[in-house]
């Protein structure tokens, strides 16, 4: 059996003529949480395999700019530089010893076990060129990160309109903004972080649109006021606005984009409690770009494939279930940052640090469970004031797209659900196609399952990317 979860991940067999060495431990993911364990874990004496998509460290928070850019202050674009930059250096570090061995371009499509060990399958490289890789350790930390979470509306998918989060990689890894004049809008304090890249670099950003209201907070005071460097943060973001002079518009949300070759407009309403669109409320704003996003979504295919427990978390989306030691609930496995619950990057690399000593057998410091405790309370005072409200679906005409891959409207998913039967978002999808296109769901799933009425529910799927057919005629069979 692989490790169990209250051991330490110890040497692995010997490796085979030819193969890599088994590692300790194998952490899929290089972003903040998969970074700060994996140098953790190399500096606790362990033998690290550090796997991820990207090709440099850093993951979608720390994107680094082309090189040919000629970027002379990377780390402008950033908040919390410093931090990442001394983790990146004990990686080369630890990687010219010997103790860690970092795989780019590797991305993990699942995890199965073996023995007493687990065989992590990834697609290497890109294509035509991409491969199939195989590493094999006695534990694995799962650190892959979040994506944009999004609520449709007519006109969303006009060129023009991207997500906040994609609007601000734009930003740090092309150099580029999205347009000239950009509103900013959806929910979640990453808005406030764009729109103050934005502006800093010289888009005009007329509005900041928050679906929520910031008197949500006014129960979460003790969480808040154990944070004061959150709060400098938000007092720091929102000193970037006032000097750009864009303005905030709470409780309101884009309804509709306008345009025809691009987004031209959009209108903004006034939202009720429940984010039903006020009528005689809308005003329209001119703009050559919309930057939207509803928060982030964490990315669990790997973990849920393998069975690990998840629960609901307050921003109504669903994250793993951890114990203290970042355990998840099958023996051998970890995991950390985002997966375990939206909190930021600070919190990641906490959380990756306490990973890499639990499976280590290595007991923290305490500072780190006590940091860990106050950031783990702020995250979910942010999640629990900016959860959509249900009645966001008043803003979906019947024509408007749902799901872009497969081009389904909101109209045919209500056909589904109230003529033809549909209970569940598997049912619609099977009617309407909605969630079969390339994204897989990832794009209009949340917006399926609120428009059937369909709580938040795990992402399933036996294939966390793309994978080429040969990749899996070249597996051994069950068994071998």
């Amino acid at each position: 059996m692989p490790t169990s979860p209250s051991e330490p991940a110890g040497p692995g067999p010997g490796p085979g003529p030819g193969a890599a060495p088994v590692a300790d431990l194998a952490v899929v993911g290089a972003g903040p949480a998969g970074l700060a364990a994996a140098v953790t874990a190399a500096r606790l004496g362990l033998r690290v395999t550090l796997l991820d998509a990207g090709d440099r460290p850093g993951g979608q928070y720390y994107r680094h700019p082309a090189p040919g850019l000629g970027a002379a202050r990377p780390e402008a674009l950033h908040h919390g530089w410093d931090g990442f930059a001394t983790r990146e250096a004990a990686l080369r570090a630890h990687e010219s010893a010997g103790r860690i061995r970092h795989l780019a371009g590797h991305h993990v499509w699942t995890v199965l076990p073996h023995e007493d060990a687990w065989i992590l399958h990834a697609v290497a490289g890109h294509a035509p060129e991409e491969r199939a890789a195989t590493v094999t350790a006695r534990a694995v930390l799962i650190a892959t990160g979040a994506y944009e979470r999004q609520l449709p509306f007519p006109g969303w998918t006009l060129p023009g309109v991207v997500g906040a989060g994609g609007a601000q990689a734009m930003l740090k890894g092309g150099l580029v903004l999205p347009g000239r004049r950009v509103v900013v809008a959806g929910s979640g304090p990453l808005l406030l972080a764009v729109a103050g890249s934005l502006a800093a670099a010289g888009a005009a950003v007329p509005a900041v649109v928050e679906a929520a209201a910031y008197t949500a907070y006014a129960g979460r005071l003790p969480a808040l006021l154990r944070n004061p460097g959150k709060l400098v943060e938000a007092a720091g973001y929102g000193g970037a606005l006032a000097r750009h002079r864009v303005r905030l518009l709470t409780r309101r949300a884009v309804t509709e984009a306008h345009g025809t070759d691009r987004v031209e407009a959009v209108t903004v309403a006034r939202l009720d409690r429940n984010w039903r669109p006020l009528p005689g409320t809308a005003r329209r704003i001119p703009c050559d770009a919309l930057a939207v996003g509803h928060g982030l979504v964490p990315q669990l295919e790997l973990a849920t494939n393998l069975g690990c427990a998840t629960r609901p978390a307050p921003d109504g989306t669903v994250a793993l279930v951890l114990d203290a030691g970042q355990r998840t609930s099958v023996p051998g496995i970890w995991s950390a940052g985002e997966t375990g619950g939206i909190g930021g990057a600070q919190l990641a690399m906490i959380e990756g640090e306490l990973a890499a000593h639990s499976v280590a057998g290595a007991w923290p410091a305490p500072r780190l469970i006590r940091s860990r405790a106050r950031l783990r309370a702020f995250a979910d005072a942010m999640a629990a004031a900016h959860r959509p409200g249900e009645g966001w679906t008043g803003w979906l005409r019947d024509d408007a797209v749902v799901c872009r891959c497969e081009e389904v409207p909101a109209g045919r998913i209500r056909e589904a659900t109230d003529d033809l039967g549909a209970r569940d978002a598997r049912t619609v999808k099977l009617l309407t196609r909605a969630g079969m296109g390339w994204c897989q769901g990832r794009m209009c799933g949340p917006a399926v399952a609120a428009l059937v009425g369909e709580g938040p529910a795990p992402d399933r799927r036996p294939l966390s990317c793309p994978v080429p057919l040969r990749h899996l005629a070249e597996l051994p069979p069950a068994g071998h």
